[in-house]
């Protein structure tokens, strides 16, 4: 086996790349960078500009299957110019990987698995999705997944299996949200936005990592969510974090509409309530490491959680 991914220097691409390497899988990636181009016998970089639907198509060569996790990330301040940012980057990504493989012969690839989001999850704090819901959030994020999966479903035609991994709170220490709450907390400035009821279907890197293998390794066709078995509530996370480094929660609640004043539209992000299944996957026989928001803490935390035990 042989993978091309877009967004392979991202957080969660980075974590692909090392269990791929682990096991002998070689890499190609696509970078907008040409300085950051690296040349080694597994980990192959090429150039491209989506923007401009321009490609390297020696990228494709010996590849057999395709990982997509090109986009801007959502957790910048949502301006008028980053929004489309946020859509183009993901929408162009898909068009220009449509337009190279309908240049080249696909028949060696066998699977395309693309990230989503479970922003596309209509908010609600008494609804566990599963794949089959069909509702798209009324918000700015609600119609960029949904644009983004229209796009990824255009490439059918091709003939190799196509997937898609709606992603949930990714944990890790390396980026994304988890260094943001923690850190206040860490610091006696942690608290709980809004009630606290809102659901946070959140998923351990390594465990998101390993659902974009067992896809292409498995062929798998259609939605996947990419969250672990157990979503907790944002006061639930809060709490547990608060447990981990032994300190108190001293601060009031904080509602809506402070965090809009500061963030603006983006603040949407911290209050939207997704309680989100991962049944489907788990029945196709994937295995989670991480099932649970305490052995998940405990490998970001263990020093912390073995000192807070003392």
């Amino acid at each position: 086996m042989k993978l091309l991914i877009t967004g392979a220097t991202g957080l969660v691409g980075r974590a692909i790349v090392e269990i791929s390497n682990k096991h002998g899988i070689a890499v190609n990636y696509l970078t907008t960078r040409r300085d950051k181009i690296i040349s080694n016998e597994n980990f192959q970089g090429f150039y491209w500009n989506p923007s401009r639907n321009e490609i390297d198509l020696a990228c494709f060569e010996g590849v057999t299957a395709i990982i997509n996790l090109a986009g801007a990330s959502i957790s910048e301040r949502w301006t008028a110019d980053y929004k489309n940012e946020m859509l183009y980057s993901r929408i162009n990504s898909l068009k220009t990987l449509n337009y190279a493989l309908g240049k080249i012969d696909t028949t060696g690839i066998t699977s395309f698995v693309s990230a989503s989001a479970i922003g596309i999850y209509p908010s609600s704090q008494d609804h566990l999705y599963t794949e089959e819901d069909q509702g798209v959030d009324d918000s700015f994020l609600g119609e960029v997944v949904q644009k983004w999966e229209n796009e990824i479903d255009a490439l059918s035609h091709f003939g190799f299996s196509v997937a898609k991994v709606r992603i949930g709170l990714v944990l890790s220490k390396d980026g994304g949200a988890l260094p943001k709450i923690a850190k206040p907390i860490k610091s006696y400035m942690g608290t709980v936005f809004g009630n606290g009821k809102q659901w946070q279907s959140w998923v351990h890197i390594n465990d998101l990592a390993k659902i974009f293998l067992f896809i292409v390794e498995n062929q798998l066709e259609g939605v996947y969510n990419g969250v672990a078995p157990n979503p907790i509530t944002h006061k639930k996370m809060v709490h547990e974090l608060a447990k981990v480094f032994n300190v108190p929660l001293l601060l009031p609640h904080i509602p809506q509409l402070t965090m809009k004043l500061v963030l603006g539209e983006m603040s949407y992000l911290l209050y939207a309530s997704q309680r989100v299944s991962s049944k489907k996957i788990a029945e196709e026989g994937f295995v989670f490491d991480y099932p649970n928001i305490g052995n998940a803490l405990e490998f970001f935390y263990n020093g912390e959680l073995k000192h807070s035990m003392g």
